[in-house]
């Protein structure tokens, strides 16, 4: 498990140079032909994270009950995000992990409610597979940021 949990930040790290070579315009842009955009991207991977990890341990979760209902699955984005809430996410995108490590080697989520996931169907049974769930989703989403990028910038 801690291949898992080394990847991840990785991702992070992937996500947050998005973030810092883009501007807060085309962060908040829906291009046509597409329903979300790079922000709600990237700020819906670290409320999922914090779900799938988190909520479903019955552990307090780092991310706001405001910011998981602006992210969460089937939401979408509503306004303009400003400047101070893209530095929210970015702090969270490595604070959610490191403190998930810490939580982790502490053995904090022993009681696991399952939960099966809409996007495969597969059925997460222990914060192990909620881990391995968690790396396929941010490669997922990291996928359509790129694809967003490419469309702003043609």
């Amino acid at each position: 498990m801690h291949f898992t949990l080394d990847v991840l930040p990785n991702t992070r790290k992937a996500f947050n140079r998005i973030i810092e070579n883009t501007s807060l315009e085309d962060l908040n842009k829906i291009p046509e032909g597409f329903n979300n955009n790079i922000l709600w991207n990237i700020g819906h991977i670290v409320v999922t994270q914090q779900l799938l990890a988190y909520k479903l341990a019955g552990l307090p979760m780092l991310a706001s009950d405001e910011l998981v209902g602006k992210y969460k699955k089937d939401s979408k984005p509503e306004g303009t995000a400003t400047e101070e809430e893209v530095n929210e996410i970015k702090t969270l995108l490595f604070s959610t992990v490191e403190k998930t490590k810490e939580d982790y080697g502490n053995g904090l989520f022993k009681n696991y409610q399952e939960y099966t996931v809409s996007t495969t169907g597969n059925t997460l049974k222990n914060i192990e597979d909620a881990f391995e769930f968690i790396l396929f989703h941010e490669g997922m989403h990291l996928g359509y940021v790129m694809a967003l990028l490419r469309v702003l910038k043609s």
